[in-house]
């Protein structure tokens, strides 16, 4: 474009690629500097822009910066009109030019930015009748921005005279002398080119494409429509041999990037002729990418909406064109980010989802985000997955809109855009999937259900993290029965249950049974059944109903061939397992005939089946996600014979529900993100729609699931909160303060009684534990009166907080409406003493009452009319009351009350969770919503029955989280130095975790820098761009050293955050700042004299796409000696060191480090980890011990032993409780060391009989949470300390209480087994000193359960 220039306008134009700004810096540099005009667009890159705005004061002449990041659109410049900043804000046009570009807008604030691409056609022909030189120079920008974005060699020709022309004519101008009249005179003659126009939206196809690379564009879906299934268009096909699928084949519009349209880029076309030949025809429309939404709510409809409209259920925007629109049965959309504002709507994440909701809801089809990488090279995906800035535009983004089942369709090959025909494939067939299951009768669509059951042999079958999944399951199958889904006869059967269908698909899981193959397994089930009903104790009393209470299900299944396989994996495939898994070593789920067994019920066109063991019992982490092994035979054969047409023998599933969190697949072997063929996530999954029902609170592990299992979630609540109260010899600690309190005993003799009461009863219940005596070693009675008096002041705080601690009470059933009960739970716990129980009994009250006036059953006055009504009443007739304190009181009440009947309002809803399965059995869509929980994140994460997402991960820490991050590290730094006599942490570990930062929206970064010193910078849309270190003489202590241990979630879903962590280490440890003030220098120095390589590595995780540190898989099956070696294993899994830095030829592998981890575990004196929820404490999931426990024995492993006792120095652990507590701007944040929290977390919950009670109620789901909570306990035992009364209790609850273990083993008998056995284990390894007669009935206890269920498993022969 430049060699075509007039000679009046010849210019010396140097053109760099972004990646020049820093791979050139000096070349760059100096041509910035000396430009007498400077061009600039799709500059975003934090590093970059500050590089560029470095140099643009330099430039003398215009400065024009195109789409850029805000702080360079600022830089723009054109003779008297500028965007710099101003007092008053940006100086922009003049108010009358304003006034005109704001008529391009429809008025609806969605469509503000796609009018500001109207603007451009228009704005400049129009700022000719406004007077003034602004107006002018405002004009030539828009004129030349105006040719820049309608692209093509001419119009970037033309752009370049426009902007040289005016600028050489007003620099001659001002000459005077007559050489300088003719240079001006020549230069006013010159005609500018005419703008060659595309289209601003439009559509194409590869049949329209003239020779020589000119396009016939089509102005509308509907006359697109009409020409793709004339006569015409099918000669031209035939013409030039591209294969046209059927006129009567799905319509899927694709959103495309216009720029890449007019640049002729060779994908486009592709991709269009690859949807074609995949029987898909395709409704391509291109948009400059900020128009999506208008493009789907004025020329998009559907079947759905064309039926709603009719009926009247539905109403279209009056923006709606139906003589230009066409109805389509899916949307892919390639441009990424949010589909209201595109590019520009990220500046703003989630502000317009509602808008898109909205539109996306009214189509009911599948939203599909899937495009080439445009930041990434095929070989880097390849390599690593998508990274950084492209995972947030093609995942993050349009996930806030609800978007599923994202696919890479190629990348960069050089600087040209390339697709992979097989990537492409996978799309059309998942558009398949879900299309063909929108139009296939309901009483004819094949649906599988998968439930967990892993890990093998602990009663694991048909459990779910916090769901009942028996009563679920048939909530469900019901359901659908009512919808018309051929069930067989499970709904008409009045003894049929969902109890009954574990109960047998537990003895199909059973070694034994599988052993003997599928032909006989029914009468393994029959002969269990026929046992119930003899009343053997052995057996789930459910199978003993009529009929089993299996509703008609009948065993299908096959014993599968290693060559049958073959067929189904393809040969590329199968090489690979035939590789890991040979002949002899088959794995788990294999018959005797080493067959691949795989097997579960029929009812109707319903198959229920468990997802088969991801490992095998005692190598569980065999194949976990290592990339050069696979699932084993059966794990493949599974999901195959899943897919497998009815006539060729299979299930013939059309899609397959996941019930409850959380299966395997998404953890299998292969890429991190982005799956390609070799992904075995990918191969598993295949086309077929994958209902994900997956808990609200946990949008951490849910990513994987959506983007590694193509999952479309729905979200299920989590259960009841309680309140733990006092119970037993706590409740009885309780009276015994309070009546030496309130002093109603006088007699010395009484009070010394009490004394003596009050300090029995906290030694056996432990509380001298968390509340020391103030005489230390010392005798308590010789503590005086005063010092008593405070003591017990302490104890009766710690009960008093000891019983309002909340816990999750029992578990969620799919669908249920709460009861009135379990709504007051929830409002109690969200609103504490903020509202009484009276009013919140009459908020629950006031909203059914106007549910049933909503349905006419009858009147009554609204709402607000009662608030306003019971305030009154409430408030009385006090006379002393001002009318300002009485209105304000009210104002304040009818504030909370309205809340309060709104979440009731919102926690009603939660029969959406079914309905939107039924939903996406119609193939259509989900409304998104954040995942989190109520007590942490409000009313956002209600209604349940969404499609969850995480955030923006630009945009953390977010404001609060720094604030509450900032507030925490100072006071675990108080507490350690008071604990140490001044001293400062050297090094500090941080656990950082994908979940706790989604939910707590980065806290855990914010204590990571505020423990260094450094603080988040932001640049204008928001996005954090670097972590600053704050001056010393600011920060007024020494920078405290790092170990960031990272789950493998956050490794792959932070990828920008752990890069800009990485490049914060790397600055601090070559700060120009004393070692003794700077622990992250001292430490690298010392590294780095040892030859150690890459000395500020301070990010350690599990190898690149591996995930866990096989500590908890050690614990479960008890194959470890000393708790040493569990320390020493963690260490092992978490040796690689990630950020920008690692990794080499433009990759970011992780990289081993093991001396840099070595040394900064030999220097860590304090770990630091966030708990997130009510739900997920540390003594409920075996992640917390098997990361930070084992962290912390890694770390003692490495500290001298204590010359004074023999023992080695402890590291101290501190917890910080996320999901509630201080909120204020200066409010302390409650941080307690790991055996404080441990102990009140087993008191307020396992040990409690409200906690115990309620999961008894849940039959063998509660029982196997009981069972997976005493294997905890050994895990932490192990690493840590737990106290000797938390296994005295734990055996008397569960174990010695014959109601308790009868319940138990009656409902899960291998449940019940490994509590007997943990609790035995704990004795044996030294963990509890119980009792010889204690011992000596648990061993009784164990053999009698062990006997129980080797006769169960033995039952079919």
């Amino acid at each position: 474009a430049g060699r075509l220039l007039p000679k009046e306008c010849k210019i010396n134009l140097q053109v760099f690629a972004d990646s020049d700004i820093q791979s050139r810096k000096e070349s760059f540099a100096n041509a910035v500097r000396n430009a007498d005009l400077f061009i600039g667009s799709l500059i975003f890159d934090y590093d970059d822009v500050v590089a560029v705005s470095s140099l643009l004061d330099d430039v003398k002449g215009p400065r024009l910066l195109f789409e850029c990041a805000t702080e360079l659109m600022t830089y723009n410049r054109v003779g008297s009109f500028n965007m710099e900043q101003s007092g008053d804000g940006p100086s922009g046009p003049p108010p009358a030019v304003k006034a005109i570009l704001n008529k391009f807008s429809s008025g609806k604030e969605e469509d503000k930015i796609s009018g500001y691409i109207k603007m451009l056609k228009f704005g400049p022909d129009l700022l000719k009748f406004i007077p003034g030189e602004k107006a002018s120079d405002l004009r030539t920008w828009l004129e030349a921005y105006r040719y820049w974005n309608q692209g093509g060699r001419n119009n970037v020709k033309a752009m370049l005279q426009l902007v040289t022309q005016r600028w050489l004519l007003a620099m001659e101008q001002k000459g005077g002398d007559e050489e300088a009249r003719q240079k001006a005179a020549a230069l006013e003659s010159l005609t500018l080119p005419e703008l060659e126009i595309t289209p601003d939206v439009g559509l194409l196809h590869p049949l329209l494409m003239e020779e020589g690379g000119s396009t016939r564009f089509v102005a509308n879906p509907k006359s697109y429509m009409e020409w793709r299934l004339s006569p015409a268009c099918s000669k031209l096909a035939e013409e030039q041999k591209l294969a046209l699928a059927p006129n009567d084949a799905p319509r899927v519009a694709i959103l495309l990037y216009r720029k890449h349209v007019i640049t002729n880029q060779r994908y486009i076309p592709d991709l269009i002729g690859y949807f074609e030949g995949q029987g898909l025809i395709p409704v391509p429309v291109f948009i400059n990418g900020v128009e999506a939404h208008t493009i789907v709510r004025d020329w998009l409809t559907s079947s759905y909406e064309i039926d709603g409209v009719a009926r009247g259920a539905l109403h279209r925007d009056s923006t709606y064109k139906p003589n230009e629109a066409t109805s389509i049965d899916a949307v892919v959309s390639t441009i990424g980010f949010p589909l209201v504002g595109g590019p520009a709507g990220s500046m703003e994440a989630g502000r317009n989802v509602d808008v898109a909701s909205a539109l996306l809801s009214s189509l009911q089809v599948p939203y599909i985000v899937a495009s080439p990488l445009l930041l990434q090279s095929i070989p880097m995906w390849k390599s690593n997955g998508v990274l950084g800035l492209q995972s947030v535009v093609l995942y993050s983004l349009p996930e806030l809109d609800g978007a599923i089942d994202t696919v890479v369709l190629g990348g960069l090959v050089g600087d040209k855009i390339a697709l992979i025909p097989e990537r492409v494939r996978k799309l059309c067939d998942r558009l398949h999937g879900w299309i063909s299951l929108r139009n296939t009768p309901v009483k004819d669509r094949q649906v599988s259900i998968m439930l967990y059951g892993f890990p093998p042999n602990v009663g694991a079958v048909g459990t779910a993290a916090l769901l009942d999944v028996p009563n679920s399951l048939e909530k469900l199958l019901r359901r659908m029965h009512d919808e018309g889904y051929d069930v067989g006869d499970f709904a008409t059967d009045p003894d049929a249950s969902g109890q009954s269908l574990v109960a047998a698909l537990s003895i199909l899981g059973e070694d034994p049974v599988i052993a003997a193959g599928v032909e006989r397994m029914p009468s393994a089930v029959e002969r269990r059944m026929e046992r119930a009903r003899n009343d053997d104790k052995t057996v789930p009393e459910t199978l003993a109903a009529p009929g089993g209470g299996l509703g008609g299900a009948s065993v299908k299944g096959v014993d599968m061939k290693f060559d049958e396989l073959e067929k189904m994996l393809g040969k590329y495939m199968t090489k690979k397992v035939r590789r890991a898994w040979p002949e002899k070593e088959r794995g788990p789920g294999v018959n005797s005939k080493n067959e691949m067994v795989v097997a579960g019920l029929q009812l109707g066109n319903v198959f229920i089946t468990v997802q088969p063991l991801l490992g095998v019992e005692g190598d569980p982490m065999r194949l976990l996600f290592e990339r050069d092994l696979t699932p084993h035979p059966q794990y493949c054969a599974a999901y195959e014979w899943l897919r497998l047409s009815k006539e060729e023998g299979g299930a013939g599933s059309q899609a397959v529900i996941h019930l409850g969190m959380h299966g395997t697949v998404e953890w299998l072997p292969g890429q991190p993100l982005g799956n390609d063929r070799q992904s075995w996530s990918d191969e598993m999954i295949g086309s077929i729609p994958n209902i994900y029902v997956y808990a609200a609170n946990n949008p951490s592990e849910s990513i994987l699931a959506k983007r590694r299992g193509y999952g479309t979630l729905v979200s299920y609540n989590v259960p009841p909160y309680g309140r733990a109260g006092l119970y037993l010899e706590l409740a009885n600690l309780r009276d015994l303060v309070n009546e030496y309190r309130t002093g109603e005993v006088s007699s010395s003799s009484s009070r010394s009684d009490l004394r003596e009461g009050i300090l029995g009863s906290c030694e056996r219940t432990g509380i001298t534990s968390d509340v020391e005596f103030p005489c230390g070693e010392g005798d308590p009675a010789d503590l005086s009166d005063e010092m008593f008096d405070s003591w017990v002041t302490t104890v009766s705080n710690y009960l008093v907080e000891l019983e309002a601690r909340l816990f999750s009470s029992g578990l969620h059933t799919l669908g249920v409406f709460p009861t009135d009960e379990e709504l007051s739970s929830y409002l109690n716990a969200y609103f504490s003493d903020r509202l009484s129980k009276e009013e919140i009994e009459n908020v629950i009250a006031a909203w059914h009452e106007e549910k049933k006036a909503s349905k006419g059953e009858e009147s009554m006055p609204g709402f607000l009319s009662w608030l306003k009504n019971f305030a009154r009443n409430f408030m009385g007739s006090n006379e002393e009351t001002s009318v300002d304190s009485a209105t304000h009181h009210i104002s304040e009440k009818d504030t909370l009350k309205d809340e309060a009947w709104h979440i009731v309002d919102l926690l009603g809803k939660n029969v959406e969770e079914i309905d939107s399965v039924i939903n996406l059995l119609d193939g259509g869509y989900v409304k998104p919503a954040p995942g989190g929980d109520l007590l942490r994140d409000g009313t956002s994460v209600l209604p349940t029955g969404r499609n969850i997402h995480a955030l923006d991960p630009y945009r953390m820490p977010s404001a609060g989280a720094w604030a509450r991050g900032k507030r925490a590290a100072q006071e675990i730094i108080r507490q350690h130095l008071e604990a140490n006599d001044g001293a400062y942490p050297e090094t500090v570990a941080v656990s950082l975790w994908g979940l706790d930062t989604i939910k707590t929206r980065g806290e855990s970064i914010a204590i990571v820098l505020a423990l260094v010193g450094a603080r988040p910078i932001k640049e204008g849309t928001g996005r954090t761009v670097c972590f600053e270190l704050i001056p010393l003489n600011e920060l007024g202590r020494p920078r405290i050293d790092i170990l960031a241990s990272l789950s493998g979630i956050f490794r792959d879903s932070f990828a920008n955050v752990v890069d800009l962590l990485d490049d914060m280490f790397e600055r601090a440890a070559i700060a120009e700042e004393s070692p003794d003030m700077n622990y992250v220098k001292k430490h690298s120095m010392e590294l780095q004299a040892g030859g150690t390589e890459r000395p500020a590595a301070r990010l350690f995780s599990n190898p690149p796409g591996d995930y866990g540190s096989m500590v908890n898989e050690i614990i479960g099956n008890g194959d470890w000696e000393e708790s040493d070696s569990l320390g020493e294993i963690w260490k092992g899994r978490n040796v690689y060191s990630y950020g920008r830095k690692e990794g080499g030829g433009g990759t970011r592998s992780g990289t081993a480090r093991p001396e840099v981890l070595d040394k900064l575990l030999a220097t860590t004196e304090r770990v630091v980890q966030e708990i997130d929820s009510v739900e997920y404490g540390l003594t409920d999931i075996q992640e917390y011990y098997a990361n930070t426990g084992a962290l912390k024995k890694a770390a003692e492993n490495r500290k001298a032993k204590d010359s004074s006792t023999g023992k080695t120095r402890k590291v101290a652990v501190s917890v910080i409780e996320a999901f509630g507590g201080a909120s204020g701007d200066n409010s302390k944040i409650p941080v307690r060391d790991v055996e404080d929290v441990l102990r009140m977390e087993y008191r307020s919950k396992f040990l409690n009989p409200k906690w115990r009670d309620a999961m008894l109620e849940q039959g063998s789901g509660g029982a196997y949470e009981v069972s997976q909570r005493m294997t905890a306990m050994v895990g932490w035992a192990a690493t840590a300390d737990v106290d000797n009364f938390v296994f005295d209790q734990a055996a008397e609850q569960y174990a010695l209480d014959e109601e308790v273990a009868n319940k138990l083993q009656k409902s899960n008998p291998e449940a019940f087994k490994n509590v007997v056995r943990r609790l035995l284990e704990a004795s044996g390894r030294g963990m509890w000193d119980a009792d010889e007669d204690t011992i000596e009935k648990l061993k009784s206890l164990y053999a009698d359960a062990d006997d129980l269920v080797e006769q169960v498993g033995s039952s079919f022969m």
